[in-house]
């Protein structure tokens, strides 16, 4: 490779991350503005740098309870849906059901993920409501624990069904029962592959905006994108609080990415070389 040609590499590499950056300085830029200087002019360097936006953010506008809301209805109902889709998705990458059954669970579980959320909520809403659990964590919770189900089960299909049956078969010898070399040797094994559909199921389910505000109607139970989009008034729209509002909305899946970014990158890359 030359000299020119490796330039022109860096160079458009370096166009297209600040293509993909540009709207994260931006929206960093005006949540340190004030509401004047928002519509003074579009400058990229605040004039009158302020932390007004963030401190009203949580004393005004309840931001510390959209964030815990969502990290509670986030971590549970994904960490649920991998406790009950995991070992499904096992059964069906191990054994054979008879009439096909296999290839129509999947079916059935990639459907639940094809239809339009739009017509899931009103009957999601007449069922929390005759449960009592409508604007509640745990009405969520559930609704997005049925829903990953369905995704985690499709993923770790195709990742457990990558994984030999022979290691599977020296622990079964060993005297293990099937549901502990699918604890002990099975799931460490498919650590990735967790990671990834971890991480997918996360940011789904982090970045839902028409569930939570169908089902949800005050702070103690609405999520982030929710709670960002009361700052939409029928008169005017709090330009610095919401682009802070998505400055700390955004903290939560940067570190989470951040965290389980190695697995993610061997989870992505799992059976693609054999």
């Amino acid at each position: 490779m030359t000299g020119r040609s490796r330039y022109l590499r860096w160079a458009a590499i370096a166009v297209a991350v600040l293509f993909c950056v540009f709207p994260f300085i931006w929206m960093l830029s005006v949540s340190l503005k004030r509401q004047v200087d928002i519509f003074a002019g579009p400058t990229l360097v605040p004039q009158h740098p302020t932390l007004g936006n963030y401190s009203s953010l949580f004393t005004q506008y309840h931001m510390g309870s959209y964030l815990l809301n969502s990290v509670i209805v986030v971590g549970v109902s994904v960490l649920a849906s991998l406790v009950i889709g995991t070992p499904a998705a096992y059964a069906l990458a191990r054994f054979r059901l008879p009439w096909g059954l296999n290839d129509h669970a999947l079916f059935a579980a990639l459907v639940v993920r094809m239809v339009p959320p739009i017509l899931l909520v009103v009957p999601f809403y007449i069922i929390l409501a005759r449960l009592g659990l409508l604007d509640s964590r745990l009405g969520l919770i559930m609704i997005y624990t049925g829903i990953n189900t369905s995704f985690v089960i499709w993923m770790m299909q195709s990742f457990l069904a990558e994984i030999p049956s022979d290691i599977e078969d020296a622990a079964l010898v060993d005297g293990d029962s099937r549901m502990s070399a699918l604890r002990r040797i099975i799931l460490p094994v498919a650590s990735s592959g967790l990671a990834t559909t971890a991480i997918f199921a996360v940011i789904a389910t982090y970045n839902d905006f028409l569930i939570a505000l169908t089902m949800t109607s005050t702070p103690k139970a609405q999520t982030v994108p929710v709670g960002i989009s009361t700052l939409i008034g029928k008169i005017q729209v709090e330009w610095g609080p919401m682009a802070a509002g998505g400055i700390v909305g955004a903290l939560p899946i940067l570190i989470f990415a951040f965290i389980v970014q190695r697995h993610f990158v061997r989870g992505m890359t799992l059976g693609a070389v054999k």
